[in-house]
């Protein structure tokens, strides 16, 4: 897959509608469709109120006040009915979006909630290929503009069109040629706020991937703040960030600048619209017309209502394409299959010995160069094997097959003679503890982040774990002991720290196979030394993977493997393999 990065705009989408992806979010509707269709009612009566007073008020001026007899009596009745649609239109809208409101809040909750439960599935190279920024939007701006879709727009559109017809009717009853110029005025109108709102809607697109690049670039310049300072790169993301702004800026002011076109046009054909109606009325006055003052005030009214219909439905196409476009993003990500998953018949891996066989395993990132090809290695129960070899070989990766953040292309990964594929993850991870290179500490107490793999575990246990592998030292730091709460990442935590703290994780969680991909290495020598004692004490029993560049870590391994060449090149003890003056000989040589 393409790498995609701040720099690069995401695919800008047309106009098409895509059908596909607005009947998938519409049918999260039929569970709640009681309440949408009591909002749906009470919009409908709303809008039937609010299209009765013109005809309420033609009725007043053209017969009540000409009338000689029981004048009072009939303003007093229609009075009385012009207060109670007013009521109505008053409160019925409140009960509307509070339902609409509601039910459209718990569609985008549930949403919200299917794409950040699938990206916690989601296999390491989704990740791999797009920057977090860019995920993160998908699951915050993108799916917020479902919820004004739902609570605003989508029984809008109904009524509207609803609404049209029926004030067309009214109006075909009053005057067909005042009907006739109303719509004369107003097609146009409506013509031109939509095409000035489809070339908005364009921009708006190209401003939304400026905008996810420069978001892409924030969270990317957050997370490496430490290595900017360190290199001097302060300067030059500013100048990074000051393009990537300029450029949102740009398209966001041609967005303004179009948008400041809708009200001059509309005050045209409005201004047009009701000058045709005054010329028309005047001239039927003037040919004997009679009762015209009321039908020339109701057709005002009219206009208005007819005109805001037909440009809310306007609106709502232009809406359309846009959520179109934000529902293909997300359900791009909810659809992108797991990859790494429990197969249907995956069962749980127990009483786990810890014997591990790679039987002729090829493997590529990214269909790519194979990094590993036909690569065979049979590791015994509580065997130790350290990986060692140049940076790209493959040694990481050979452990990212184990714990299947990865799968093979060819061949099997076995743990006890049993397809790691075959077994479920949930399992198998739990009999695999790993020790990365760089920790992450999640925001939380000591205690929190120790207990992360085992969340079962008691403060009592914990502490214990801690203490095994010289933790307890990060603890006493603190006037709060286990009970500190650390910053975001681990902030206020030096390297070694961070790493002391995913050691007791590993102690604790005590799993059967252990994975330490260069975790020491952020360990300074005295405490390296400190923790070797412990270490032999804890992998006792257990299979061990250890990938290392310092010799104190890797020189006890029962069998040293040289990964190069996409398989391996040198494999025996230290003393062998020092012995021989091959590639480790001469790797070590040159420390």
């Amino acid at each position: 897959m393409k790498r995609n990065t701040y720099y690069m705009d995401e695919v800008v989408k047309t106009d098409k509608v895509d059908i596909r992806y607005l009947k998938r979010i519409l049918s999260r509707i039929l569970p709640y469709k009681k309440a949408f269709l009591i909002a749906f009612a009470l919009l409908v009566v709303s809008s039937a109120a609010a299209l009765l007073p013109p005809v309420i008020i033609r009725a007043i001026v053209n017969e009540v006040i000409p009338a000689e007899e029981g004048r009072t009596r009939l303003l007093a009745l229609y009075t009385a009915g012009l207060g109670v649609l007013g009521l109505l239109t008053a409160i019925l809208p409140y009960f509307y979006s509070k339902i609409m409101g509601r039910l459209g809040n718990k569609i985008v909750s549930e949403v919200r909630r299917e794409i950040f439960f699938h990206l916690q599935e989601l296999p390491f190279d989704y990740y791999d290929t797009r920057p977090a920024g860019k995920i993160s939007i998908r699951v915050t701006d993108y799916v917020n503009e479902l919820a004004d879709f739902f609570t605003d727009y989508l029984l809008n559109f109904i009524v509207d069109i609803l609404k049209l017809f029926v004030a067309t009717v009214f109006m075909l009853v009053m005057s067909p040629l005042l009907t006739a110029i109303v719509y004369a005025a107003v097609i146009p109108l409506t013509i031109s706020v939509f095409l000035i709102k489809r070339s908005v809607r364009r921009l708006f697109r190209h401003h939304r991937a400026k905008n996810s690049n420069r978001n892409a670039f924030i969270v990317e310049s957050i997370m490496g703040e430490k290595v900017i300072k360190n290199y001097n790169r302060s300067a030059y993301n500013k100048e990074v960030y000051l393009d990537l702004q300029d450029s949102c800026a740009k398209t966001w002011l041609k967005i303004v600048r179009r948008n400041e076109l809708l009200a001059p046009v509309s005050e045209l054909f409005w201004n047009l619209g009701t000058l045709a109606i005054y010329a028309v009325a005047l001239s039927l006055i003037l040919g004997g017309s009679t009762a015209m003052a009321g039908t020339v005030i109701a057709f005002m009214l009219y206009m208005g209502f007819c005109s805001e219909p037909l440009l809310q439905i306007s609106v709502v196409f232009q809406q359309l394409s846009q959520v179109s476009s934000n529902l293909e993003r997300i359900y791009e990500t909810i659809d992108t299959p797991a990859g790494i998953a429990n197969a249907s018949d995956a069962v749980t891996l127990e009483g786990v010995e810890g014997r591990v066989d790679y039987n002729d395993v090829t493997f590529c990132y990214d269909e790519g160069v194979n990094i590993l090809e036909h690569f065979d290695l049979h590791v015994r129960a509580g065997e130790k094997i350290a990986l060692v070899g140049p940076t790209g070989a493959g040694k990481t990766t050979v452990i990212n097959l184990l714990t299947r953040f990865y799968d093979v292309k060819e061949g099997s990964v076995c743990v006890d003679g049993k397809d790691v594929r075959a077994v479920t993850l949930h399992s198998l991870r739990k009999e695999i503890g790993v020790l990365m290179q760089e920790p992450f500490i999640f925001k939380g107490s000591i205690l929190d982040n120790i207990r992360y793999g085992t969340p079962e575990a008691t403060d009592e246990a914990c502490i214990a774990a801690a203490e095994k592998i010289y933790a307890d030292r990060v603890a006493a730091r603190f006037p709060d002991g286990y009970n500190a709460q650390l910053g975001e990442r681990g902030e206020g935590l030096s390297a070694g720290e961070r790493q002391l703290i995913s050691f007791a994780r590993i102690v604790l969680k005590n799993p059967r196979i252990v994975i330490l991909d260069e975790a020491t290495s952020s360990i300074d020598s005295e405490t390296e030394l400190l923790i070797q004692g412990a270490l032999d004490t804890i992998l006792a029993g257990k299979t061990a993977f250890i990938v290392a560049h310092r010799l104190s870590t890797i020189r006890k391994a029962d069998r040293i493997l040289y990964i190069a060449d996409k398989g391996i090149a040198e494999e025996g003890s230290h003393e062998q393999l020092m012995q021989a003056k091959g590639r480790y000989y001469q790797l070590n040589v040159r420390k």
